[in-house]
């Protein structure tokens, strides 16, 4: 009887989490944050317990645990940072505050570092994501000219994201190059990511790759999802594998060559549904896509984004970048 008595508690507890946070709060939310970082956030309902996923720049999009609801406002955990490994020193921590304020979803990031006894406070606001709209007839859609992004001499066009990164893209022989001595497939690094100038809304793209045995690398469409560019038998499979939107929507087949070999993709994006096919063969068939894969540089699917390349994590050569984009 004790025991029924406690677990009744436990969910009374949980449904009560849930009905205090502000009706208003509950969806998907695109994050706008003072320092500029990309954040995605979701607030759902899952049975009375309050279910929380949200991303600031890396991470992921997986609920998280940990969470409270106190005092009128959503507490979140979200990294620990840690010297050596996992039982190194703790060199920061980062948990959010969230709440309601005059109808508008708003918090605050908490940064702090132990050794130096330091905090950072960095706002943000939300930005409401629509629901995913029906799955569109792509054999309705219309199609503009094709626009070519890369000339095959230059860099006109392109940018890095982050001027102060070391920059290891470079033309040879016609192909989009970057050089970079990281091997391993951290989330981020010293080198820098690689970005269109202009922003594009539905296209389909058409791009060429080359990816090295056991090296990683990416392609951000409208700069929200990856899709995934590593050799066929890499460690990355399933979800993480290419032909994969990474993270968010599996492949159905792995038609890849191995490492080392031009690969091709075409990636349609439409109406919040993609379809990739690679290599001829269609690995991901007009699925639906919600939230952003971590990376990403905006988190809102309303707006234009640009074509995105990962250059901080290995070497990697593109070449033959087609856009198309939709006529509405």
């Amino acid at each position: 009887m004790k025991v029924l008595l406690s677990s009744i508690f436990v969910m009374a507890t949980l449904s009560a989490m849930a009905s205090h946070i502000p009706e208003e709060l509950f969806g998907d939310w695109s994050l706008d944050i003072e320092s500029d970082e990309a954040g995605w956030l979701r607030i759902a309902d899952n049975d009375g317990e309050p279910e929380v996923s949200m991303m600031i720049d890396v991470g992921s999009v997986r609920p998280l645990k940990g969470v409270e609801v106190k005092d009128g406002k959503i507490k979140v955990p979200l990294k620990t940072y840690r010297d050596k490994g996992k039982e190194g020193a703790i060199l920061s921590t980062n948990r959010a505050e969230i709440w309601s304020e005059n109808g508008k979803l708003t918090g605050i990031i908490f940064t702090h570092f132990p050794r130096e006894d330091r905090h950072i406070e960095d706002p943000f606001y939300g930005i409401a994501i629509p629901q995913m709209p029906p799955k569109p007839d792509l054999s309705e859609v219309k199609w503009g000219q094709p626009i070519t992004l890369f000339n095959g001499e230059d860099l006109t066009g392109w940018k890095v994201r982050r001027p102060k990164k070391i920059n290891g893209w470079s033309v040879e022989d016609g192909n989009l190059v970057n050089t970079t001595p990281k091997t391993d497939f951290s989330a981020t690094g010293a080198y820098a990511n690689l970005m269109t100038v202009p922003n594009f809304e539905d296209f389909n793209l058409h791009i060429e790759f080359n990816i090295g045995k056991n090296c990683n690398s990416g392609i951000y469409v409208r700069g929200l999802y990856e899709a995934q560019v590593v050799d066929r038998a890499s460690r990355m499979q399933g979800l993480q594998g290419v032909g994969s939107i990474f993270g968010l929507v599996e492949r159905t087949e792995n038609p890849a060559y191995e490492g080392g070999k031009w690969q091709t993709y075409e990636i349609a994006l439409v109406d919040r549904h993609m379809t990739v096919i690679l290599n001829g063969v269609t690995t991901v068939d007009n699925q639906p896509v919600s939230g952003p894969t971590p990376g990403a540089v905006n988190t809102n699917p309303m707006l234009p984004g640009p074509i995105y390349l990962q250059g901080d994590h290995t070497s990697v050569k593109y070449r033959n970048i087609l856009l198309t984009p939709r006529i509405k």
